[in-house]
């Protein structure tokens, strides 16, 4: 996906009205284009922590593209404390909202893999956040009609 377009149209609608022509941030499409190079880099990786960490951050930048593509802008009132991400996106994008309280609880564990601890998670558990992040990676490109933009395989010089 190549974000050097103003921005994408999509089309809105699904509620029995006429669809409307709606444009998607370049800032959403680049953290959408991120979230899926994440995803490339969490394949890669051959520790259970980095390969964690890696895919985390992916769905944590998709999350963002949706909340940056959905939050009105205008619609900012006083906090105590700011909000993150996973607070926001049950917010702009409520069918997420599951998604988004799954991926708050792996907050602590990503914390524990990127400070290398012994044991903070298991190539398993790595795995299987990658395959979870995958899809929501996928479902946050679809929240936005976005078309998924899977990262082809680089092929090297050998």
């Amino acid at each position: 996906m190549s974000t050097a377009a103003a921005s994408t149209d999509v089309r809105a609608g699904g509620n029995g009205s006429e669809a409307r022509p709606r444009r998607v941030a370049p800032s959403a499409l680049a953290l959408l284009e991120s979230a899926r190079y994440g995803l490339a880099d969490a394949e890669g990786e051959a520790s259970a922590g980095a390969r964690y960490v890696a895919a985390h951050l992916a769905a944590l930048r998709a999350a963002a593209a949706v909340v940056a593509a959905r939050a009105d802008p205008g619609a900012s009132t006083r906090r105590r404390r700011p909000l993150s991400v996973w607070e926001l996106l049950p917010k702009v994008e409520p069918a997420l909202s599951e998604w988004a309280a799954f991926f708050a609880a792996g907050a602590a564990k990503r914390a524990a893999a990127e400070a290398r601890l012994p044991r903070a998670v298991s190539l398993r558990e790595a795995d299987d956040l990658l395959r979870d992040a995958e899809m929501f990676v996928s479902l946050a490109e679809n929240a936005l009609g976005v078309p998924a933009q899977p990262l082809l395989p680089m092929l090297t010089a050998g």
